[in-house]
């Protein structure tokens, strides 16, 4: 006989997606869905059914004549014993202390999913996720509680299922945590204040993003397929002149119209409708002392530029297995991936497509991409043109645990992360118009090992409960890359791919070899110990000591405290009777490090070339052999950027826990900033060496909150929403340079000008510019004379913004009745800048003069003349604030006894979801959410758009099927 119902929890009629349900004494058993329902066969009416969720009551009911059974699940301690991951180890969200946010797997964004950063995207406070390209597989920015540091980066630390990752690139342009497959992820728990991510030392200075892969559930067995396919175009095409409006613009400006009479829009020849292919089949279950999941997906992803493309094919089989009476337990966990990505020439692509004259063809009569001379066709260059990526990333780790008495744990975990990548770049021989054939390959190989021991004892002794850790973590990285490159192939059919062979120029002049390789070591030794007195006043300790080999002689080790406490008010017996069903206080103070520095920087570097300076004749002739000169000098003081945070917070729900949220403070101070600067004595072999800066300091200080709501109705109707919004302001102080330069420019005319940078008292990322008045009789730009000295130099810069919001904002919501549910995701930033360097580059009178396309913005100005430069200055500095629709998710489960396959089909999902439906923002660029690297000498820019691969606009349709 079948049996259905729905699971829901009985305070608040709300649905409980992932419930188990299992006929008590066998492995029988099912999931129930997004809407808490379920479906199940049984034997006959004498059994009993068991209903399981984490965080409420088990239930048994026999099944009796009944073939529908609902059932309301008691909430043990409502959403606060929910599981949160802290960093070697859990905890649940009644005793936290830090701040910390955890996203399930059912809250995660949909659509089109590259990699993990993108699934929590506007979802937790004080965490701003920039997607600042459209590029597939392309990396994401996201930095917690704003960046600190100048070249060491604000990237917080990955830990996948206990590995931490390393954050160097495995090849080519592609995200390096693109490898894993979004199906695969349970849970992202992250770590923002230093409380809590003290325990990873030297690395949580950025915070720390913990993921957590799927795991088996014994007594079930489940075997889940889906697939969905997604269609999507250009968002926002750039708005240049159409054929009409270039003919009469070219001919008021005087120029000379070479018009072939068509009326092409070269962003369409360049991009298209691209298709989104994902398949996964997933499979899971277990028994009392085995369980297992295990994954195979393959995703074949189109950019909206043609000839870009990137498919991902991954593996994963999570296995937890008990031994010796339940002391033993071994967790192994095996993730294999392999991605394809193909790359265009994106900047050349873009660039000659809003610049072509849209009175050209695309082709000639006989098919053939039409040439034209002071240009190149966007489609030749298209076909003469790519840069492929194959990479292949395997991440294993064992973490067997041995309970050595009733309280005392012991765990190791032993962990490999290996990638190999082959980067292809290839220009193809061509005659008209002419180009060398050539060949550039790069090898990357990056080995990541880890082995950590450490014990956890645990005491519960009438209203005291302790948590003690104490541990050791050792971490060794090797990244290695390779690369060559050949000159001149002939026009031949044969690729220089595949048969480099053919090229004709080998001198060493053109093609010489290149290479490095870096090993960095991290040993560790930490502890933490977590007390509870009645359940309402909780005490968290925290110190880890680090040693790594990127610091100095002077400085091997770090030494890394927090403290953080907490106190539950709703359990005091002043509150009980009041609205609050749970009111915590917390507070915490801690120091991290930042050790993302570059490696090596503590020794001196040499160099060996030939010239007049560094070496001399050995005899009469005029040959000079190689000399060596320093290039940098050693410092064996230089030490990792700490950062010192202090974080105030409450949590509170009231109305039964329909309302809920929390308000954290913080102020998150960084200092000895790691900085390139010249010596006091003039007289040394190096113009420069690396140091930590001691009084500069960076601050990151602001307000957090989180609001959710969540209503359902008897009826079966189920309301949820929610948001956040994180007021942050950051400044940079006393550092020793006045402007330190990030932001350069691209384009003709604009080389080597530079766009922003870090000055006193300013955020990071303002921008340094001339302030652009207007013109003057003749039509030229006039900027202010800030100094007053009648001329317009370097000195009469301001700063005129900055590329950090100051506002970050996000909407989540649901709806469900019955077989339906809608879920939508909007995020926004506020008081932050771009600069508009596309628009600079290509946008203004003159380029329109000689045939070259602009948008309207160009020529807006009657008064300018057509021999106006263009240089750089806050007249295209723009406005970048954003309100997103972000996702848009519409689905159905559709009873399978309905369609007569109830005997095999346990679910039946149909979906419909929307990525970047609109997006509301000022910015007249491709996206206002850009980032483009325009880095100084390894100082990270921010805000500069520079010909960046446009956004999409995705509709994806989808099929779950669980069987």
């Amino acid at each position: 006989m079948t049996v259905t119902g729905q699971v829901t929890d009985a305070a608040t009629g709300e649905a409980l997606a992932g419930c188990s349900v299992v006929v008590k004494g066998t492995q029988r058993g099912t999931t129930t869905d997004a809407n808490g329902n379920y479906r199940l066969s049984v034997p006959n009416g004498n059994v009993t059914l068991v209903f399981g969720f984490i965080g409420f009551v088990s239930q048994e009911v026999v099944v009796g004549n009944q073939t529908a059974i609902n059932v309301g699940l008691k909430s043990s301690a409502s959403e606060l014993n929910q599981v949160v991951v802290i960093g070697y180890g859990s905890t649940t969200k009644r005793d936290m202390t830090g701040s910390i946010k955890s996203i399930k797997s059912a809250d995660f964004n949909r659509g089109i999913i590259n990699s993990p950063e993108q699934l929590i995207q506007g979802k937790i406070a004080g965490v701003n996720v920039t997607s600042a390209s459209g590029e597939p597989g392309s990396n994401q920015t996201i930095t917690i509680r704003g960046p600190g540091g100048i070249r060491s980066g604000s990237t917080p630390l990955f830990v996948l299922d206990g590995l931490p990752l390393d954050n160097s690139s495995t090849g080519g342009a592609t995200n390096p945590l693109t490898f894993l497959n979004p199906n695969d992820i349970e849970s992202i728990d992250v770590l923002k204040d230093a409380s809590a991510t003290s325990i990873y030392g030297a690395r949580g200075a950025n915070g720390v993003v913990l993921i957590t892969t799927k795991k088996g559930k014994s007594g079930t067995s489940n075997l889940t397929l889906s697939t969905s396919v997604g269609i999507s175009k250009m968002a926002r095409p750039l708005n240049v002149l159409n054929a009409n409006d270039f003919r009469q613009g070219v001919t008021a400006l005087g120029g000379v119209l070479d018009d072939r009479g068509a009326s092409t829009d070269w962003q369409k020849v360049v991009s298209r409708t691209a298709i989104t292919q994902n398949y996964n089949l997933g499979f899971n279950g277990g028994s009392q002392k085995l369980t297992y999941f295990g994954s195979v997906g393959v995703q074949s992803q189109q950019g909206i530029l043609k000839n870009s493309q990137l498919n991902r094919y991954t593996g994963r089989i999570n296995v937890t297995q008990q031994l010796l009476e339940d002391r033993l337990s071994l967790d192994v966990n095996l993730n294999a991936a392999y991605t394809d990505n193909q790359r265009p020439p994106i900047g050349n692509l873009i660039g000659s497509a809003i610049a072509a004259n849209p009175t050209y063809p695309a082709y000639d009569s006989t098919g053939v991409p039409f040439q034209y001379q002071g240009g190149v066709n966007p489609i030749i260059a298209l076909n003469l043109n790519k840069d492929a990526t194959a990479t292949t990333r395997v991440i294993a780790n064992l973490s067997p645990s041995f309970k050595i008495l009733k309280n005392l744990v012991y765990k190791l975990n032993v962990g490999l992360d290996y990638s190999n990548a082959t980067q292809d770049i290839q220009s193809l021989a061509n005659a008209v118009p002419q180009q060398d054939g050539r060949l550039d390959s790069y090898y990357t190989n990056n080995r990541n090992t880890l082995v950590e021991n450490y014990f956890t004892y645990t005491l519960n002794r009438g209203n005291n409960n302790l948590t003690a850790l104490l541990g050791h973590s050792y971490q060794k990285f090797f990244i290695q890359g390779r690369n060559w490159s050949i000159n001149k192939f002939p026009i031949t059919p044969v690729e220089p791919i595949y048969n480099p062979g053919l090229g004709q120029d080998l001198t060493l002049a053109n093609n010489q070899p290149g290479g490095y390789a870096i090993q960095n070591e991290l040993q560790s030794f930490f502890g933490r110990a977590t007390y509870s007195f009645k359940d309402k006043y909780l005490l968290t300790a925290t110190v880890r000591a680090d040693g790594s080999s990127k610091f100095g002689s002077n400085n091997k080790y770090g030494i890394f405290p927090s403290f953080s406490a907490g106190w539950r008010l709703s359990d005091e017996d002043f509150l009980k009777s009041g609205p609050f069903t749970d009111l915590k206080l917390r507070a915490g103070w801690g120091q991290t490090g930042n050790q993302e520095i570059p490696a090596k920087i503590t020794q001196a570097l040499y160099t060996a070339q030939v010239s007049g300076t560094t070496s001399y004749p050995l005899n009469s002739s005029s040959s000079y052999p190689a000399g060596i000169s320093y290039t940098r000098l050693a410092n064996p003081d230089i030490q990792w950027e700490v950062s010192t945070q202090s974080d105030l917070g409450v949590d509170f729900a009231v109305f039964n826990g329909a309302l809920s949220g929390s308000v954290d403070y913080f102020r998150k101070v960084s200092e000895k900033i790691l900085l390139q600067v010249i010596p006091a004595d003039p007289v040394q072999p190096a113009s420069t060496y690396w140091t930590n800066v001691p009084d500069m300091r960076i601050t990151n200080q602001g307000l957090e909150l989180d609001l959710n709501y969540r209503y359902a109705s008897q009826s079966g109707f189920r309301f949820d929403i929610g948001g956040n919004i994180t007021f942050i302001k950051n400044v940079v102080t006393n550092s020793p340079y006045s402007v330190i330069t990030s932001g350069s420019a691209n384009g003709s005319g604009l080389t080597s000008a530079t766009i922003n940078g870090y000055i006193n008292n300013q955020p990071i990322g303002t921008f340094f510019l001339k302030e652009f008045t207007g013109f003057d009789e003749k039509g030229i730009s006039t900027y202010r004379d800030v100094d007053g000295d009648g001329i317009i130099t370097d000195k009469d810069r301001i700063a005129a913004g900055s590329a950090l919001p100051t506002k970050q904002f996000n909407i989540n919501s649901t709806l469900a009745y019955k077989g339906f549910d809608l879920a939508i995701n909007f995020n926004g930033v506020s008081g932050n800048m771009v600069y508009d360097n596309t628009a600079n580059a290509n946008f203004y009178k003159l380029r329109l003069s000689k045939g070259l396309n602009v948008t309207p913005e160009a020529i807006q100005y009657s008064q300018e003349s057509i021999n106006n430069s263009a240089p750089v200055s806050t007249r295209f500095l723009k406005d970048g604030r954003f309100f997103r629709l972000n996702n848009l998710a519409l689905g159905y489960n559709l009873n399978p006894k309905a369609i007569g396959m109830n005997r095999w089909v346990n679910n039946i999902r149909l979906s419909v979801t929307g990525q970047n439906l609109f997006v509301i923002t000022p910015y007249n660029g491709y996206d206002p959410e850009v980032n483009g690297n325009q880095a100084i000498n390894g100082v990270i820019s921010y805000g500069i758009d520079y010909l960046a691969y446009p956004k999409a606009r995705t509709v994806i349709v989808g099929l779950n099927l669980t069987f």
